[in-house]
């Protein structure tokens, strides 16, 4: 026999193609152990060499089969978002579109299904590769074959056997030519002629034992089924029927389980042996369950993701808390007044507005600290912090600078210019009606604040340098008040 051309070669890592291997000569285990070495570097990972969205959708299809749902659904995700970023040319569009048609079939999601696997057929034969060509054609065919047990027979078997004849006349020895007989056994069957179905069927059975390909084996006993069962040979079409089932739970695929069940099932029910009817719908029941047990666990995955997902946007949102807040009073700290400050006056030049800042200490802070412990030093700060809140607008930046020192940078808000000012007048009055006992108690003297404010359309560093010098001026002017930078012209409306 010609030596067996390996599957999707020169598509595919020769690690990917060992899974596939494994799964369908029905090493199940071995197939679970050799995809977690697969996707152990990451389920993502694709060499330079291969097209991504091919690896990634035929990664998703091995998932699949070995009942991981939650990763199957994610790497179909990826290499479906791959697929329509590159637009792979050539036998790789060709197979991708068509892998992706597949995989929606088996997944149940049949919609567009079979239209991306025609779409498939047609780029593969726009490219001129056989090999590519009879790949999709098998695909589509078998899904056809499906297609036509539940509705419009004439039509999908006859397209069916019309697809599965020249995939097996362009397919290389190896899987392709062996699913392709076995396929075209069952389309043949589907339009009336048990004759030829049965002789390729017969072919087919032996070249997928001799390969240990239990898909082609478990499709071809299948056929004999619907043969024998056609002739009322139903003793040899229990055998057989329970062959194929045996063989669709050996490699564990839940589509031809679930046919398979129903088949031999009807069998029974014919020869009105209900032993081997209930035999039969338990198996079928097993096939579904296992179905719905993989989606479930698939689910549960997901959910479990993204509970992981949204637990580390959380770490990472109060790591990025602590690196841009003060802890003591709640405010930004200087790392976030780097970061929304610019932000903040591009948006209010773009708005056409000025924009002020406000620089304020506390008057005395030391001799608050030195009388009353640094516990009283901070509760004043978060107490002022609390003030400034209170009296800014929602869209100003407060900001603890440096020790009890504090700056507000904020934007006008009308025609009037005066939204600095103003604001600073607010926040001196605010801590003169603050009452301050439970912060310092009946002895010490409330704390009083200076202001330095200045504005226009000048970069930040401008805005600071002239706040400061107006806060020298008001510490200068004997404290508790505020002073306005004058250095540049502002036209105001009183």
């Amino acid at each position: 026999m010609p030596q067996d051309v390996p599957l999707l070669a020169g598509h595919l890592p020769a690690q990917d193609r060992q899974v596939r291997l494994l799964l369908d000569a029905g090493r199940l285990s071995a197939a679970d152990i050799a995809f977690d070495q697969l996707i152990a570097a990451g389920q993502d990972r694709v060499a330079e060499q291969w097209n991504r969205s091919t690896v990634l959708v035929n990664r998703a299809l091995l998932a699949w089969r070995l009942g991981r749902v939650a990763t199957a659904l994610e790497l179909a995700a990826d290499g479906w978002t791959e697929f329509d970023v590159d637009h792979p040319p050539g036998p790789a569009g060709a197979h991708t579109t068509s892998m992706l048609g597949w995989l929606m079939e088996v997944i149940g999601h049949r919609g567009p299904a079979l239209d991306l696997m025609v779409l498939g057929v047609q780029q593969a034969r726009g490219c001129h590769d056989p090999d590519a060509l009879a790949h999709c054609l098998c695909r589509e065919g078998i899904a056809r074959i499906f297609r036509g047990l539940d509705a419009d027979p004439a039509e999908h078997f006859g397209r069916a056997r019309e697809q599965l004849a020249e995939a097996h006349e362009l397919a290389s020895p190896g899987q392709i030519k062996r699913t392709s007989l076995a396929g075209l056994a069952r389309a043949l069957a589907g339009t009336g002629e048990p004759v030829a179905a049965e002789r390729c069927a017969e072919r087919a059975l032996a070249r997928g034992g001799s390969a240990q390909h239990w898909f082609t084996t478990a499709v071809a006993d299948w056929v004999l089924a619907v043969v024998a069962r056609d002739r009322h040979e139903l003793r040899d079409a229990r055998t057989y029927a329970s062959r194929a089932l045996d063989g669709a739970e050996r490699i564990r695929d839940t589509l031809l389980m679930r046919r398979f069940a129903a088949e031999l099932t009807g069998i029974c029910e014919l020869l009105e042996d209900p032993v081997g009817e209930t035999a039969a719908l338990r198996r079928s029941v097993a096939a579904g369950a296992m179905a719905v047990e993989a989606l479930q666990t698939g689910l549960g995955q997901a959910l479990e993701q993204r509970r992981v997902a949204a637990h580390a946007q959380r770490m990472a949102m109060a790591a990025h808390e602590v690196a841009v807040r003060d802890p003591l009073t709640g405010t930004v700290n200087r790392r976030g007044f780097e970061r929304f400050g610019p932000p903040l006056l591009e948006r209010a030049e773009g708005d056409g507005l000025g924009m002020w800042l406000i620089m304020l200490d506390v008057d005395g802070f030391k001799e608050i600290n030195d009388r009353g412990g640094h516990t009283s030093g901070d509760v004043v700060l978060q107490e002022l912090a609390g003030l400034l809140r209170a009296v800014a607008r929602t869209d100003d930046l407060i900001c603890r600078w440096a020790g009890d020192e504090f700056v507000v940078l904020l934007a006008d808000d009308d025609h009037r210019r005066r939204a600095g000012p103003v604001l600073a007048e607010r926040i001196r009055d605010a801590v003169h009606a603050h009452d301050w006992q439970l912060a310092l108690g009946r002895t010490m003297e409330p704390p009083t604040v200076s202001i330095g404010v200045a504005g226009g359309p000048r970069e930040l560093k401008h805005l600071f340098a002239a706040a400061d010098i107006a806060l020298y001026r008001a510490k200068r002017g004997g404290r508790d008040r505020v002073e306005i930078d004058t250095s540049t012209s502002r036209p105001t409306i009183e």
